[in-house]
């Protein structure tokens, strides 16, 4: 019974993600350049950008500083740590689809030496050592199979993204071994208590940046928008960028 269920579950990932690549590769063609951005529902995204805005207010920017306010730079560091080494086999899955082996490679000892030697993570070992972490998604591999942006959009609590880069995402999360283990071994208490960690983490991270382009632009869509394809531009480019912006991408 159990097989059953985990099979349909399986199933229905698989044709989410087939129809979310069709309409990537659909959009493709609407690529984007420095100049423009392909905005065609801007009205729309506005509009979420508010409601976005006004749950981050009341909700997620309190729990940011309160867990600030609690939990030590040290704590937070190995907090941070930790999720990450979590998220390796999606790096290294990605960094293999993109034909980097050697980005793989790096991936993969950063797995083994922070997970044995760092105590499961918290230690960041590896890039003490010289293998900085290499951050790489589905998104980013479409990218480089030569599929464009298509449209910009916001998504409902997940922020700025496009149609290429969330449907990357919703990938991403279907092929994830631990979602899939622990759905397997219904401890779905842990998945969330990983994701909500996750969230509060970015979000925390993010506190001085959000507040700044609050405070100092004059289009807040606008250089919301625009930091987001910077950002991803770099990502893409394999490039350590300056440009960061909210993004709840572990859901």
């Amino acid at each position: 019974m159990v097989f059953k269920i985990q099979m349909k579950r399986f199933t229905a990932g698989l044709f989410t993600i087939a129809m979310s690549s069709l309409l990537v590769v659909a959009c493709s063609a609407n690529k984007s350049t420095d100049s423009e951005i392909y905005d065609p529902l801007e009205n729309v995204n506005r509009t979420t950008l508010k409601v976005n805005e006004a749950i981050d207010k009341a909700v997620l920017e309190p729990v940011a500083k309160g867990y600030r306010f609690v939990t030590p730079q040290a704590g937070r560091t190995l907090i941070s740590n930790f999720l990450r080494n979590l998220n390796s086999p999606t790096v290294i899955g990605n960094e293999l689809l993109q034909g980097d082996l050697e980005g793989a490679g790096n991936a993969t000892a950063r797995v083994i030496i922070n997970t044995l030697a760092g105590f499961g993570g918290i230690l960041d070992l590896a890039a003490e050592g010289g293998i900085e972490h290499q951050p790489e998604d589905f998104g980013q591999t479409l990218a480089t199979w030569g599929v464009g942006d298509g449209m910009y959009v916001v998504l409902p609590l997940f922020g700025p993204s496009t149609l290429r880069d969330a449907s990357g995402r919703l990938v991403d999360r279907y092929t994830d071994p631990l979602r899939m283990y622990l759905s397997n071994i219904d401890e779905d208490e842990l998945r969330y208590a990983r994701i909500g960690s996750e969230i509060i983490s970015q979000r925390e991270g993010l506190l001085e940046v959000i507040n700044d382009l609050r405070r100092n632009s004059f289009d807040y869509y606008a250089a919301i928008r625009s930091a987001y394809y910077q950002n991803r531009q770099s990502l893409i480019n394999d490039s350590n960028g300056s440009a960061t912006i909210p993004s709840y991408d572990e859901f």
